[in-house]
């Protein structure tokens, strides 16, 4: 079997090919060309996104070519696929910035350098030369109305509505492997689950205007987390690839707290470890769990591959002072990133310590807020305080503006003044 091919299967990351047969045949007589694509909807992409691509590179390390394809014409029409609504149209100009900054993620993801560097390609360059006649004639004649009907992503549609604009992605998308295939010699197109549709679209056109030709598709599985919450998502919304969108802290956190139940299987999705080194962490999940190596292993890999080890080094560097409580080694920018999500509310400017706990609804009552107190239950910035006189000044105001305070060992407070 296929080494790649081989490596795919035992980490779950084939859904379905077109010919699974004639792709393992390919890909053991050639370097083959394949691409992977994304519209521009956001500046950003997601980790949502992220697997496709990373499965791209893993062909890029096997001695193929990835194209990396951002769909800066399709960003302006919008793929149905798993919506249940219309996109709202973008402006060319926001179209452009969001091309801009996802170029930016792709050249931390893959080397465009060298023979078999990858190629970048903007769908635009094309689908923007081909006028409405042209479309029809060249393009239309050969889709027929009730194979697209047939698409799930247009028939799950069909019910609430769906505009002619949007009816017209799949032929886009199935322009562009045919483009890809005949100027780039791209034989593969791989994309998540959802894009089974536009890539048989893809080969059927082909088919109808060229003939024979080689072309194949194969898609990764949809991400899924065992509780069965949506993947992708924090208690702060999107876990963004942009580091203004989600700090490496925040991204850290957010793998690092992957439950045990799915971290073997993210280990196998998002990280180029090996079989036995993973086989060794998933051996510790299952004999001391406590330890979060299998997590630990996950967060470091991701974060490293998405941004870079200096990012990496801070986030962790973040992670051990918070968990210590040593807030002094952070600056006020850092600790506001790692107590973004805690309860936070706003008191009068100086107050007792006391009264503070009670109207930041620390403590439900002034009796209680002194046993916490007098008991070493709270903390202020880190420091434990014991005083039921003392009172909250302008030395407890990081950057002249909030306090953290911590009640027992894990509940934290931001609090801020009017």
């Amino acid at each position: 079997m296929n080494a790649l091919l081989e490596d795919l299967r035992w980490r779950g990351l084939i859904y379905q090919e077109t010919h699974p047969e004639e792709i393992e045949a390919l890909l053991n007589k050639e370097s083959v060309s394949l691409y992977c694509g994304a519209d521009p909807t956001a500046d950003s992409l997601h980790i949502g996104h992220l697997l496709p691509f990373l499965t791209l590179k893993r062909f890029q390390q096997h001695g193929h070519r990835p194209v990396v394809l951002i769909g800066g014409g399709t960003g302006m029409i919008g793929d149905p696929s798993g919506r249940t609504d219309e996109r709202v149209l973008q402006t060319p100009e926001m179209v452009q910035k969001n091309v801009d900054g996802i170029n930016k993620q792709m050249e931390q993801l893959f080397d465009f350098t060298g023979d078999n560097g990858a190629l970048r390609v903007n769908n635009k360059d094309w689908l923007g030369q081909i006028d409405l006649l042209t479309f029809l004639r060249d393009y239309g004649k050969h889709v027929g109305v009730n194979y697209m009907l047939a698409k799930d992503s247009i028939q799950s549609r069909l019910e609430g509505g769906i505009s002619f604009t949007e009816f017209t992605y799949t032929i886009l998308q199935a322009i562009d492997f045919g483009h890809l295939n005949q100027k780039h010699n791209v034989k593969l197109q791989i994309g998540g689950s959802d894009q089974w549709g536009n890539i048989t679209s893809g080969i059927e056109l082909m088919r109808r205007m060229y003939g024979e030709v080689e072309a194949y598709g194969m898609t990764i599985p949809l991400v899924t987390k065992s509780d069965g919450k949506k993947f992708g998502k924090s208690e702060s919304g999107s876990v963004w690839l942009d580091s203004t969108k989600t700090s490496p802290y925040e991204f850290y956190q957010f793998w690092i707290n992957t439950p045990d139940a799915d971290v073997i299987k993210y280990l196998k999705y998002f990280t180029f470890l090996s079989h036995d080194e993973i086989n060794i962490l998933e051996k510790s999940v299952n004999e001391e769990p406590h330890l979060r190596l299998a997590q630990k292993k996950l967060a470091e890999e991701v974060t490293t591959l998405v941004h870079d080890e200096a990012a990496l080094n801070d986030a962790i560097r973040i992670t051990d002072a918070l968990f210590k409580g040593d807030l002094t080694s952070l600056s006020a920018a850092e600790i506001r990133e790692g107590f973004k999500d805690v309860p936070q509310s706003t008191v009068k400017d100086a107050t007792n310590l006391v009264d503070l706990l009670v109207e930041a609804g620390i403590s439900p009552s002034k009796r209680q807020a002194r046993e916490d107190i007098t008991n070493g239950a709270i903390s202020i910035n880190g420091d434990k305080q014991t005083d039921v006189n003392y009172e909250v000044g302008v030395k407890d105001k990081i950057d002249n503006a909030f306090t953290i305070v911590r009640r027992g060992k894990k509940k934290y407070f931001m609090v801020t003044y009017n």
